[in-house]
């Protein structure tokens, strides 16, 4: 990958998880444009090494299943031996089901929670942790305009992120003054393999509906919370889709 002259990034070293497709291999390309090298996570290894083969130098991988509950910690533990610090943590890995109270699997309940929740919290104390006491970091963490939309079947991907983003927003507050950002990046309709499995059941997805965003245009504004300085904390930045009306 060649890398863009606005390196506002460089020296940093970013997490960036569910970085094998969609929004995550987004944002890990415009992480490294700005200069950052990167630890690349997610559970498939081998979209992860096509990724680190396009990147190139400065790009690490680790494949791993966030929903083990010591996941958070080894993700972490990774990026300070391999780099010997952690400056940005962007949590993107999630998972969507959708389906009324009468269909809906509760097989899938458990993992849902662990991905798009408890995964999460973790790894954003962990790392909170950790920058607090160097004095400077950033975590972003990517929800979605769902969180505050009542719709039928969206109760509990709706659900996880509406509580997703009031932790982010207390963790915000509690690390005031400290050095360390924390934001919330809350995409609308973007055309990822997230909605695969509605496809699958022979639904259409939600970015059939309407002219949906590229996982690049919300990687952008990543980007953006990730590049601020001084006293400025973009702590809240809500991507829509031009055709979007909630």
């Amino acid at each position: 990958m060649t890398r863009t002259q606005d390196m506002q990034l460089e020296g940093k070293v970013a997490i960036v998880t569910g970085a094998s497709a969609g929004i995550g291999t987004a944002t890990a390309k415009a992480l490294a444009e700005g200069g950052a090298k990167l630890l690349l996570v997610a559970r498939r290894e081998d979209r992860l090494k096509a990724l680190q083969q396009e990147i190139g130098v400065g790009t690490q991988i680790l494949s791993i299943d966030l929903a083990e509950h010591a996941a958070a910690q080894s993700v972490l533990d990774h990026a300070e031996k391999t780099f010997g610090t952690v400056d940005i943590l962007v949590n993107n890995a999630g998972i969507l089901r959708t389906s009324h109270h009468d269909d809906f699997d509760l097989a899938e309940l458990d993992r849902m929670i662990a991905i798009n929740y408890s995964a999460v919290v973790r790894s954003s104390i962990i790392a909170a942790r950790l920058m607090k006491a160097r004095g400077t970091g950033q975590i972003v963490n990517i929800s979605s305009i769902g969180a505050g939309i009542a719709a039928a079947g969206t109760g509990v991907y709706g659900g996880l992120k509406a509580a997703l983003e009031r932790f982010t927003e207390v963790l915000r507050v509690e690390l005031a003054g400290s050095g360390v950002r924390v934001g919330i990046v809350a995409p609308g309709t973007t055309s990822t393999e997230i909605f695969s499995e509605m496809k699958a059941k022979g639904e259409p997805g939600w970015d059939e509906y309407i002219p949906a965003m590229q996982p690049e245009e919300i990687a952008r504004a990543v980007r953006f919370m990730c590049e601020q300085t001084g006293n400025a904390n973009a702590a809240r930045l809500h991507i829509y889709a031009t055709s979007e009306t909630f």
